[in-house]
Parts: structure tokens; sequence; C-alpha cells
């Protein structure tokens, strides 16, 4: 059981590996396999984040597309900066940026969640989509994203989850573990692209477990927005404005 859970939390560490082969695939896939419900989920993620003009940070940003978002649905922000450990997928959202104009507006870091590597107590918002479950432990990266928060800042986490009802969840448990795979090989080419995906949203301390992370790391007023029957959350939380 050691060995397997050391193997696993192997797999999640050099999961950002995976994506940096499939970066030119990685939409078309994250649109088929959330059947297009992921520009609905960040589309509330976005809208969750107020009005207020600030400087945002989005971890685990992949190709961008929730700063892109965020631009579209609640900016204008004073700065938005993504940080991803994927050289080739920040290019590739280097490239996205300029085709939509933003060139100059936002900026794109490679570093890892676990480890900020920009001013601590600088952002107003901070996002994360679809990254904190690869993380071995989810605290780490919370602790890091509260210090990286200016006081009164909220943080929004979108991440897969499990339905409560025990139909809908044996029907979504089916789908991550014998189609998801299958069409995610299929799609990217890549023979471990999403092959171990179930495993970590079966693992992944969704819900008030979450929630209860998110206290333990400092966070106040944390909430959860369960979507889509359940199948991916949005939490928030803020860090005190003493």
């Amino acid at each position: 059981m050691d060995r397997d859970h050391a193997k696993y939390t192997e797999e999640k560490k050099s999961a950002w590996k995976i994506f940096d082969r499939i970066y030119r695939r990685y939409d078309l896939l994250n649109h088929l396999l959330s059947f297009g419900f992921d520009f609905r989920w960040r589309k509330k993620l976005s809208q969750l984040t107020g009005k207020q003009k600030s400087v945002v940070l989005d971890l685990a940003t992949g190709t961008g597309d929730v700063l892109f978002s965020l631009i579209r649905h609640s900016g204008p922000y004073k700065q938005a900066v993504g940080v991803d450990m994927s050289i080739n997928m920040l290019g590739f959202a280097v490239r996205k940026s300029n085709r939509k104009g933003l060139e100059g507006r936002v900026e794109f870091v490679q570093g890892d969640a676990n480890a900020i590597p920009l001013q601590p107590g600088r952002f107003d918002v901070a996002t994360m989509a679809f990254g904190i479950r690869n993380i071995p432990v989810p605290e780490n990266a919370l602790k890091e994203i509260y210090k990286a928060l200016a006081p009164g800042g909220r943080v929004l986490i979108l991440e897969f989850s499990l339905p409560e009802n025990p139909v809908m969840k044996r029907l979504h448990l089916f789908y991550l573990r014998y189609f998801l795979p299958v069409i995610g090989r299929w799609v990217s080419g890549d023979v471990d692209a999403y092959r171990y995906l179930n495993k970590t949203i079966e693992t992944f301390p969704y819900g008030h477990r979450f929630l209860n992370l998110m206290k333990v790391s400092g966070f106040e007023d944390c909430e959860r927005f369960p979507m889509t029957f359940g199948v991916v959350t949005i939490y928030r939380g803020f860090r005190n404005s003493g």
C-alpha cells in the first residue's frame, strides 16, 4: 500500500509533464471531455471574483483560459499574472493572449503553486482551476495562496468533485474510469494522458473537507458552489483584512 501511495504521489508531482507534451490539444480536450461545460464553469468563477479593478493571480494557468475568462467577464484588472510549471503551456498561452489583443496586459510566469515565485501580499484575487488536486499536499498550495493575497483578498478554486446523488455519482464514476481515459488518449495521442484522472478526482477531499482545509490554511468565510450535478465545485474564501 505504501509503495502504491508513493507511486501515486510521484504521478501527481509529474502530472505537469504530461500537459507539457499535449499542450496543442489541451483546450480541445477540455471542451470535449466536459461536453462544453468548461466555458460555463470559468464564467461562473469569473463572476464570483467581483467587479473591482484589482491585481489577479491564476495558478496552474495552463493555456490561460481562466485569465481570459476573468478579463472578459469581470475585468478590467490592473494586472493579470498566470503561473504554471509547463513552459509549453505558457508559450501557447502567450500566443493566445497576443491573438486576443492582450499583449502587455497579461503576464505569464513559470513556477510552482507550492512555492509561488512572486511578491507576497501582492494580489487581490487568486484563482486555480483543475490544478490543486494534482498537488500531493493541498494545504501547502493553500498556504502559499494565502501569503500571495493582500489583506481582504479572495481565492477561488475550481476543481472536480463527485455528485451527491447516488445515481449521478455512479454514472459519473463510470464515465471517469472507462470513457474519459480512452478519449483523452485518443485525442491527445499520449498514452498517459488522463490515465489516472479518475484517481485524482476520487481521492480529492472535495466538498466540506476541502472547505475545512481552506479554513485551516487561514481563509475565512469559506463557501462552495457545486455545479453541473456536482461534478465540479467552486470554492471561495477570503484572507482577513487585518
